[in-house]
């Protein structure tokens, strides 16, 4: 079984969201579909970067990676 790293980006929302999934064709349905949460607000999600793994752990660990990432440039610019 494979699991995906994402990254999904809304022109609306000007916004990026990062995540993990087994299944990423049904995770991007469903962050575009009318559904409580931060991605059912907006339904023009767009994959702009993906990485696929062998183990769920693996794709969590860049999802932690990434989001690291994140915190520490934007504290950068506070």
């Amino acid at each position: 079984m494979s699991y995906y790293f994402y990254i999904l980006f809304s022109f609306h929302a000007d916004k990026y969201y990062i995540r993990h999934t087994k299944n990423l064709p049904e995770r991007l349905r469903k962050h575009n579909s009318n559904h409580s949460g931060f991605t059912g607000k907006y339904n023009d999600w767009k994959i702009v970067y993906s990485e696929k793994f062998v183990s769920k752990s693996e794709a969590y660990a860049r999802e932690r990676q990434i989001k690291k990432w994140k915190s520490i440039y934007s504290s950068c610019f506070l």
